[in-house]
C-alpha cells in the first residue's frame, strides 16, 4: 500500500547493480505471487473436498486480492523504481495509487476473516459454527472486503483529501529539475494516515490477535484434557480403544494448529507492521523518513501477497495435495484414496495447517 512518498530521488537513487539485483527480486516476487495464487484459485475450483469448507471461500477471495496486487499494482512500481521516472501520467498515478491502497487493504482484511472464521471454528459448538457461519453471512463477510477499503482508497485519493495541507510539498517531489525525472508522489496528511492505518491494519491486527490468542489457548486446552484422559483410561494391558486412537489424532492435529497459527501471525506482523507503524509516525516528523526505507517496507507489504499461498501449501495437507495433482498432472499417487467402508469417527474443519475435529460421534 504506497501510503506516503516512496519517491527515490536522484541523490539518492540506485546505481546500476543494485538496480539488477532489485529488477531479480522484484521479478521473482511477482512471479511467485501470480504462479502462487493461479495455483490456490485453481486447487479450490477444481478439488470438490476444497470447496466444501467455508474458510476456503475467504482464501480464494484473498487469492484473487493478491493476484491484482501483483498483476495491477507491483509491476508499475517496479518500473518506476527502476527507470527512476513515471511516464504514465497524472491521472493513472491516482488510479494506480487507489489500487494500490484498495487491494492490499482488502488483502489484509480478508486475513482477518480467515481468523474469525476459524475462531467460530475452534472455540465454539459445532452448532454455533454452523449458526455463526451461514452463506449469506460469509456472502456479507466477503463483500465487506472488498466495499470498506473502497472508501479509503478511490474515494479520498480521487477527491484529493490526503494531500489537504500538504500540497506544496507534494508538488515539490513529483518533480526534479536536477534528473528531469517526474515521480508518482503519493503524500498523506495526518488525519488520512491516521485513519486508513487504523482501517486497513490496527483494527484487523487486534481482531486476528484476539482471535489467533484464543485458538491457541483452545488448542492447548484440548491436548492436556485428552492426554490426562489418556492416562486414566488406559487398561492395564497398555492396549488402547479406539477413542484412544481418535483422540490422539485431534491431540496432534490441534496442538500442530497452534504451532502453525504461530507461523501464520508472525509472517503478517514481518511483512506489514513495519510499513504502518511508519505510515502514522512520517507526518508527525516533517516526512523526513528516507526514500529507500519506505521502498522497503512497502515491497515487504508485497511479499505478503506471494507469501500466503506458500503457506498453505507447507501447513496444510489438504491443499499440498491438490497442488501436488494439479502440477503432476493429475497423478493418481496424489488422489485422495477412497473413503468408501470407513467410517468417520468426527466432524472436521480445515484450519490452514491441519483438519481439526469438531465433534466426536
Amino acid at each position: 500500500m504506497e501510503e506516503l512518498d516512496v519517491n527515490v530521488s536522484s541523490s539518492e537513487g540506485f546505481g546500476i547493480a543494485e538496480k539488477i539485483v532489485l529488477l531479480t527480486f522484484i521479478s521473482a516476487v511477482i512471479l511467485m505471487a501470480i504462479l502462487g495464487n493461479l495455483l490456490v484459485m485453481v486447487a479450490v475450483c477444481r478439488d470438490r473436498q476444497l470447496r466444501k469448507i467455508k474458510t476456503n471461500y475467504f482464501i480464494v477471495s484473498l487469492a484473487f486480492a493478491d493476484l491484482l496486487v501483483s498483476v495491477l499494482v507491483m509491476p508499475f512500481g517496479a518500473i518506476e523504481l527502476v527507470q527512476d521516472n513515471w511516464i504514465y501520467g497524472e491521472m493513472f498515478c491516482l488510479v494506480r495509487t487507489s489500487l494500490d491502497v484498495l487491494l492490499t487493504t482488502a488483502s489484509i482484511l480478508h486475513l482477518c476473516c480467515i481468523s474469525l472464521d476459524r475462531y467460530y471454528a475452534i472455540c465454539c459448538q459445532p452448532l454455533v459454527y454452523r449458526n455463526k457461519m451461514t452463506p449469506l453471512r460469509i456472502a456479507v463477510m466477503l463483500g465487506g472486503c472488498w466495499v470498506i477499503p473502497t472508501f479509503i482508497s478511490f474515494l479520498p485519493i480521487m477527491q484529493g483529501w490526503n494531500s489537504i495541507g500538504i500540497i506544496d510539498l507534494i508538488q515539490q517531489r513529483q518533480f526534479n529539475k536536477a534528473s528531469n525525472s517526474t515521480y508518482c508522489i503519493f503524500m498523506v496528511n495526518k488525519p488520512y494516515a491516521i485513519t486508513c492505518s487504523v482501517v486497513a491494519f490496527y483494527i484487523p491486527f487486534l481482531l486476528m490477535v484476539l482471535a489467533y490468542y484464543r485458538i491457541y489457548i483452545t488448542a492447548r486446552e484440548h491436548a492436556h484434557q485428552i492426554r490426562v484422559l489418556q492416562r486414566a483410561g488406559t487398561p492395564a494391558d497398555g492396549r488402547q480403544h479406539p477413542p484412544d486412537q481418535h483422540s490422539t489424532h485431534r491431540m496432534k492435529t490441534e496442538t500442530k494448529a497452534a504451532k502453525t497459527l504461530c507461523i501464520i501471525m508472525g509472517c503478517f506482523c514481518l511483512c506489514w507492521a513495519p510499513f504502518f507503524v511508519t505510515n502514522i509516525v512520517d507526518p508527525f516528523i516533517n516526512y523526513t523518513v528516507p526514500g529507500k526505507l519506505w521502498t522497503a517496507f512497502l515491497w515487504l507489504g508485497y511479499i505478503n501477497s506471494g507469501l500466503n499461498p506458500f503457506l498453505y501449501a507447507f501447513l496444510n495437507k489438504s491443499f499440498r495435495r491438490a497442488f501436488l495433482i494439479i502440477l503432476c498432472c493429475g497423478d493418481e499417487r496424489y488422489r485422495r484414496p477412497s473413503i468408501l467402508g470407513q467410517t468417520v469417527p468426527c466432524s472436521t474443519t480445515t484450519i490452514n495447517g491441519s483438519t481439526h475435529v469438531l465433534r466426536t460421534v
